[in-house]
């Protein structure tokens, strides 16, 4: 492509698409690279109840539309095209994708992150209809039911503590036969009086039912349009690591929590990650290369939500224009 923008924006979830308004507000050409449709992993979101604006919550999709129009009404443009490698060193950066190179003084890197997964039959399928990878997001929709928590981590352990104080019982599923994470979950997860602890198991599978639809969901009071059934979770079944011993547990929802993959790979020889994979960039956005910054869940931080991920989108445009200015 014979064009340079101004800002190349790389993935366009809730981050890419507020760095594509604010830097369309201020008069730069950008444009968002998106290998799907808008919005990352929040376009797989039923229902958003967390992010501020929205009394009674919204539809991750819905919301993702409207980030993208939001962009689009000042100028930022959207391609959808599928990256397959960038060069980011120089004052103009190109970017790969199958439908060709775009080039840019700047990039925004916002390919987010995605959950490991547990690998267990229909994983795919149940995500949304029972089983989750957010507490923060969906633990509310379990208000006074019992869970499952898959993980023996810090985001095992912080996501067990938040569900104690909204469920009725939180269940810890945890291949080992003690916690990974830092020694100051374990006193409080060990005192808490509704968090039951399975040691030396593994999630063999999720128990399942079909409900006949009749247009409501309970654990929300949410209407569903009638006539369709829908998947309910009934509970999982449990293989003793060290025996091979099989139980099976009742439980109403599942969250999975054993740890998340930054989309870095395309990047990791360029860019200077964490331990972790995660690009190193504080709140100003900036990466260790000129012209270069990092958004949403991508960079290092301590808390991966949509309401920080757009506040990243700003900063990093309010950077971008510095950067320009400064050139």
């Amino acid at each position: 492509m014979e064009k340079i923008y101004d800002m190349v924006i790389v993935g366009g979830g809730p981050a890419g698409y507020t760095a594509a308004l604010y830097a369309a507000r201020s008069g730069l050409d950008a444009v968002v690279l998106e290998k799907l449709s808008a919005g990352g992993q929040m376009a797989l979101s039923q229902q958003l109840d967390n992010y501020p604006g929205f009394e009674e919550g919204i539809e991750g999709f819905f919301l993702a539309e409207k980030m993208q129009q939001g962009a689009e009404r000042f100028g930022a443009k959207t391609e959808i095209v599928e990256v397959d490698g960038v060069h980011l060193q120089g004052p103009v950066k190109t970017v790969h994708t199958n439908e060709g190179i775009f080039e840019a003084k700047t990039v925004i890197l916002a390919m987010g992150a995605h959950p490991r997964k547990l690998g267990i039959p229909d994983e795919v399928r149940l995500v949304g209809h029972g089983l989750h990878y957010c507490a923060a997001c969906d633990g509310m929709f379990y208000k006074d039911k019992t869970v499952v928590v898959v993980g023996g981590g810090n985001s095992a352990a912080a996501d067990s503590l938040l569900l104690s104080r909204i469920c009725k019982k939180v269940i810890l599923v945890h291949r080992r036969d003690e916690l990974r994470a830092t020694k100051i979950y374990h006193q409080p997860l060990m005192q808490a009086e509704n968090v039951e602890f399975q040691w030396n198991q593994t999630v063999e599978s999720v128990l399942e039912s079909i409900v006949a639809d009749d247009g409501h969901d309970g654990r929300q009071g949410r209407r569903f349009s009638g006539g369709r059934n829908h998947v309910q979770i009934t509970g999982v079944r449990l293989k003793n690591a060290a025996t091979g011993e099989k139980q099976e547990i009742v439980c109403d929802g599942i969250f999975v929590s054993v740890g998340r993959e930054p989309e870095t790979r395309m990047i990791e020889n360029q860019v200077v990650l964490d331990e972790n994979g995660y690009i190193i960039a504080d709140e100003s956005t900036k990466t260790n290369l000129r012209g270069v910054f990092a958004v949403g869940d991508i960079r290092t931080k301590a808390l991966r939500q949509i309401v920080t991920a757009t506040a990243d989108g700003a900063n990093a445009a309010y950077a971008v224009e510095e950067y320009l200015a400064n050139k």
